[in-house]
């Protein structure tokens, strides 16, 4: 039996897919696995029996990751399962820039009178706004969510310059061969009318687009950031407005001096907010941390590497190691040295930690439950789980 604790209110449609017979939700104070959405997790005391973490969403600068990874904890998110519900939202905020239509609604409001139809008509070129067709669109950051803005702005006539550096193989095939591909940031910043940012939050992006950046930029461009708050610096954005130096900010993230500016449009954080998205990331978040804690099976982690192997042997061994010299070798002489068959095995590294997957012929519990605590008792490896095959024992 698994525990799960969820933070949050999580999906319905998510959370069935852990069944009654092998999970239990938020029962005791000894979890295996964690799924939330937004809580913060940074003073969470993580209890020791915590497997991994699952976000259900893109974005982990809620959770402790580097402290996750220490512990030997699995934290996976949900990329692109929320990317349809973003770009929706990028697409409706770039026809906002260009026409007036929050203010045109609200000022028909204000209108009394059997003539309000007609007072509308006398007065509507107030809201005349521009159209999209034609005009440049920079994307910074390919991935699921901006990969679609960049397809869709070029069917709604833009012209689309990409800027990715680590433009993924699966990205690239589902990018329009019409989006130009930039060769460094320069070139977009200076080429472009719109520039939206699509890129996580990391020590590498923080402050992404600041004043050296919006300088580059046309003063009548437009910049917009669905991504993260950090990624743009507010002050810096605020002045270019008062400058002249730019001619309009969007931003999902609310800022208490980004309120009441003319030029700024604040949203509450409303990116992912469909019914359509909070299902899908809650039945990605909960996919994954269910194969994880039954198979071991790493996919869609941001602190592990990816390692898939087939379930076909009676156990199995899951390592979570530093990324040291002869761990293999190691690893291979304790199952040996307890007189056990190796199957099959995979590792895989990342930065200081890896991961290895061990598959083994016994079937004699105790033999398996010797090699794991040999194992675990090496101060190089970090944990150490045995996973039983159900469809084999």
């Amino acid at each position: 039996m698994f525990h799960i604790q969820t933070f949050n209110a999580i999906a319905p449609e998510g959370m069935a897919r852990f069944d009654k017979e092998n999970y239990a939700i938020n029962e005791g104070d000894a979890p295996d696995g964690i799924i939330l959405r937004s809580q913060k997790l940074h003073d969470y005391a993580f209890p020791a029996s915590v497997l991994a973490v699952a976000r259900a969403g893109a974005g982990t600068n809620n959770v402790p990751v580097k402290q996750c990874t220490e512990n030997g904890i699995v934290v996976f998110n949900t990329p692109g399962a929320n990317a349809n519900a973003v770009k929706e939202l990028v697409i409706a905020s770039l026809l906002l820039s260009v026409r007036p239509i929050l203010q045109g609604a609200a000022w028909v409001q204000t209108l009394t009178g059997e003539d309000v139809e007609t007072q509308a008509e006398a007065n509507k070129a107030q809201f005349a706004g521009h159209e999209l067709e034609g005009k440049k669109l920079g994307v910074i950051g390919l991935g699921a969510i901006g990969a679609m803005v960049a397809n869709d702005a070029y069917r709604l006539g833009m012209e689309v310059m990409g800027f990715d550096p680590f433009v993924s193989v699966d990205t690239a095939w589902s990018i329009s061969r019409r989006v130009q591909r930039a060769q460094d940031l320069n070139e977009l910043l200076t080429s472009c009318d719109f520039i939206t940012i699509h890129v996580p939050l990391s020590e590498k992006t923080q402050g992404m687009i600041g004043a050296a950046e919006i300088a580059k930029m046309k003063p009548t461009a437009k910049l917009f950031n669905f991504a993260r708050g950090g990624i743009v610096d507010d002050a810096a954005v605020l002045a270019a407005l008062e400058s002249g130096d730019l001619a309009g900010y969007t931003t999902d993230f609310a800022d208490e001096k980004l309120l009441h500016h003319e030029k700024v449009l604040v949203l509450p954080h409303l990116g992912a907010s469909t019914d359509e998205a909070e299902i899908n990331c809650a039945k990605m978040a909960a996919r994954t941390l269910k194969r994880f804690l039954e198979t071991g099976v790493i996919k869609r982690s941001v602190n592990f590497p990816t390692v898939e192997m087939a379930f076909n042997s009676p156990y199995r061994l899951t390592i979570i190691n530093k990324n040291v010299p002869n761990m293999l070798g190691q690893i291979s002489t304790a199952v040996a040295a307890e007189g056990i068959n190796i199957d099959n095995m995979i590792n895989r590294g990342r930065d200081d930690f890896a991961y290895t997957l061990v598959d083994i012929t016994e079937d004699d519990p105790a033999k398996v439950a010797a090699v794991a605590d040999k194992l675990a008792a090496n101060p190089e490896i970090v944990r150490v789980r045995v996973i039983q095959n159900q469809g084999v024992c």
